[in-house]
């Protein structure tokens, strides 16, 4: 990995990590974002991550942009001796796939998608290989995935597939965009996955949606009481198909503030990952059976 610094104006100091998105990238942005906040530097009054990046904001007034941008790259040597150990959890998130309300709406933009003639979920399954659009999937809700951004629209989380990069899921984004998805959608594009915590213009492909709100402002969920967004970055999520009856009586329980999401506090080890893929999944979804 090559890392690269721009100035972004007068008041942004952007670091890109690497051209594409992996976990070890991820790690190290989320070191360096760290190492900057810890080190209190007099003038910075934002830190932004990303999936392989981060944005600093500052004000020129306090510090220079030229001793600002020298003071982020010393920073580098250290977040490359940073353990690669998160302490995170991970957390079930409910899926009523083929569901009737995105079925509905990404049938009202076929002129706008690469194959008009089916759903986003059969022309998923087609591109990565799968016979089937329930083949597809299980393979979307088999393994965990890896919250590497919040944001975009807020409350918004980017995940990441935890598998070998040749078995992830890649699907391209809509030809065009759509003007409307609805909210809680479960959607793809490119190697990512993603929740619209609210209702919208988008351009994922749709493959289903979850009762469980990730984005309250007014604080009126039970489980967002202490914060309006649900999801951080380092959070691990597995899908878990449900049918209408199950949607519908998460969606009473939600509404009735007695719905809990079930997760579980868990270690990820980036470099036990890298090593065995299959076993640290199997621990984490272990720990999440077992709370």
């Amino acid at each position: 990995m090559k890392t690269r610094y721009t100035h972004g104006g007068d008041e942004h100091i952007y670091v890109e990590i690497d051209d594409e998105m992996s976990l070890d990238a991820f790690f190290k942005s989320l070191s360096m974002s760290k190492a900057v906040r810890d080190a209190e530097i007099d003038g910075v009054t934002e830190i932004c991550p990303a999936n392989a990046s981060f944005q600093v904001r500052f004000d020129p007034e306090v510090i220079d942009p030229e001793e600002m941008m020298s003071r982020v790259k010393k920073l580098e040597a250290q977040a490359d001796q940073t353990d690669k150990r998160l302490n995170t959890r991970i957390i079930e998130i409910p899926v009523f796939y083929q569901d009737p309300w995105t079925h509905e709406t990404l049938m009202r933009f076929r002129e706008r998608h690469q194959d008009p003639s089916g759903t986003d979920l059969d022309y998923a399954a087609r591109i990565n290989g799968y016979d089937t659009a329930e083949d597809f999937i299980t393979a979307h809700h088999a393994q965990p995935w890896f919250v590497s951004m919040v944001g975009f629209v807020a409350g918004l989380p980017f995940l990441y597939q935890l598998v070998e990069r040749e078995k992830q899921l890649q699907v391209p984004k809509y030809l065009s965009p759509r003007t409307d998805t609805p909210k809680l959608t479960v959607g793809h594009g490119g190697c990512f996955s993603c929740i619209y915590s609210v209702r919208g213009a988008g351009g994922y492909q749709m493959f289903g949606i979850t009762p469980m709100p990730i984005y309250d402002p007014e604080q009126k969920i039970s489980y967002l009481e202490d914060f309006m967004v649900f999801f951080r970055p380092g959070d691990i999520v597995k899908w878990k198909p449900v049918d209408r009856a199950e949607y519908d009586e998460i969606s009473a329980a939600v509404e009735a503030g007695t719905y809990q999401p079930r997760m579980a506090e868990v270690e990820f080890d980036l470099e036990k990952f890298n090593a065995d893929m299959t076993g640290t999944n199997a621990k984490l979804m272990e720990a999440l059976n077992d709370a």
